[in-house]
């Protein structure tokens, strides 16, 4: 901001002064429908380069406008440290002189100067047949290098388009970040420039096999990865194009439909020279009335609509998945049947009601227990014959000395030995 500000001041008192600032007037011949770059540089100015990063600073304009005619285009390359002027002039220029104005300053010794540049623009045959072509390894500053468009020229003059070797010429070359085209994910890649080539030829049989090997993939944006039979005859020569943006524009096309191209959308109205190129070069701008409405209702109808109905799907799954899994644990299950336990034999008694009867009360309270089913089935180290659990034999009763009393001779119970 500082240095604009700094020029337009030197700019005001220069010509405050009377117009100290000299003008240096220059000539240069352009064509119709073809494209011409010219270099600003310092030494256009008369000056030298100290190497200061930005040491010079360009203004170009039409003379006696603040800017540039519609189709004249200026870019500045830190790269090459200078300016280039560059375009196509449209048919209603033709036969005419246009006066461009650059006004230099230089920010060592603030020094300012001005050249008027004049292009005759002459007329010529428009192209017939249009080739657009999309190169990814290279900006446009490097296609503004005369030797590198002879290199590309050379590729179809000599091999793809030999019909075309005395008049093709390039119709347009721009950036193709200008263009649309997307930045690059690396700082260190080339932009890559759009360039169009055309002639009154006829195309050639090899451009039109060429043309039917890449038509499958227009319908991609972009395919810098994709390779053709004619691979090795641009990258011997330093270009990689990307196919999906090779066309061929034929004879029966409008080439002044094509994109990028200096279409007649103006016509030249009554007046001085100056002022009728100023005007037909104007920008209209639309109507209030011209301009599209956006209907947002049906964008959020459908912003609304299909998250709806995925959920309603959703939740109508779930609601599914639960009713089944609620049946299911209310399904009526029928009861077990106990099974008894059943013996395959029967308890065999062990004494008679008598022994029974005389046996002692410890006695009987152990021959019961033993005559019992459970009882036997859950004692553990009892004999078992069959599905019978039997006591051990209790050790013989004998009487102590010769007592002889009738408790002591009692009898046994049956299978007892005495």
């Amino acid at each position: 901001m500082l240095a604009k500000s700094i020029l337009l001041l030197g700019m005001v008192w220069c010509f405050a002064l009377g117009g100290s600032v000299t003008a240096t007037y220059l000539s240069d011949d352009v064509y119709v429908s073809e494209l011409f770059s010219l270099r600003v540089e310092p030494r256009m100015f008369n000056w030298t380069f100290q190497g200061l990063t930005e040491q010079f600073q360009y203004r170009p304009s039409l003379e006696g406008y603040p800017d540039l005619p519609s189709w004249v285009r200026y870019m500045y390359s830190s790269e090459y440290h200078s300016g280039f002027l560059y375009g196509t002039p449209p048919e209603r220029v033709a036969d005419r002189k246009v006066p461009i104005e650059i006004i230099a300053l230089n920010k060592a010794t603030y020094e300012t100067k001005r050249i008027v540049l004049i292009l005759s623009v002459h007329r010529k045959p428009p192209p017939r047949n249009v080739i657009q072509m999309k190169i990814d390894n290279l900006n446009w500053v490097h296609m503004m290098d005369p030797g590198r468009i002879e290199n590309l020229k050379n590729i179809f003059r000599n091999d793809l388009w030999q019909e075309s070797r005395q008049d093709l010429h390039i119709i347009f070359m721009d950036s193709a970040i200008k263009l649309g085209a997307r930045l690059p994910l690396r700082p260190q890649q080339r932009e890559g420039v759009v360039v169009h080539l055309g002639s009154r030829a006829d195309f050639s049989g090899r451009l039109l096999e060429l043309q039917e090997e890449v038509k499958p993939l227009y319908k991609i944006a972009s395919c810098n990865y994709k390779r053709t039979s004619v691979q090795t005859t641009f990258e011997s020569s330093g270009f990689k194009l990307d196919w999906c943006a090779f066309k061929l524009h034929a004879a029966d096309d409008d080439i002044t439909a094509m994109p990028h191209h200096p279409h007649e959308s103006h016509k030249p109205a009554k007046g001085s020279e100056l002022s009728t190129l100023r005007r037909s070069d104007k920008w209209d701008a639309p109507m209030k009335s011209e301009v599209p409405d956006r209907n947002y209702s049906d964008e959020f109808a459908v912003s609304f609509a299909i998250p709806g109905m995925i959920f309603a799907v959703l939740l109508s799954v779930l609601t599914v998945i639960l009713c089944f899994q609620h049946e299911k644990l209310h399904e009526y299950r029928p009861a077990q049947p106990v099974q008894m336990v059943q013996y395959s034999q029967p308890v065999p008694p062990t004494g008679t009601l008598k022994s029974l009867k005389d046996a002692p009360p410890h006695e009987e309270n152990l021959s019961l227990r033993s005559t019992s089913p459970s009882e036997s089935y859950y004692r553990d180290g009892s004999p078992r014959i069959g599905n019978s659990y039997l006591r051990p034999k209790p050790p013989p009763y004998k009487p102590s000395g010769g007592s002889n009393c009738s408790t002591m001779q009692r009898k046994a119970p049956i299978g007892v030995d005495i």
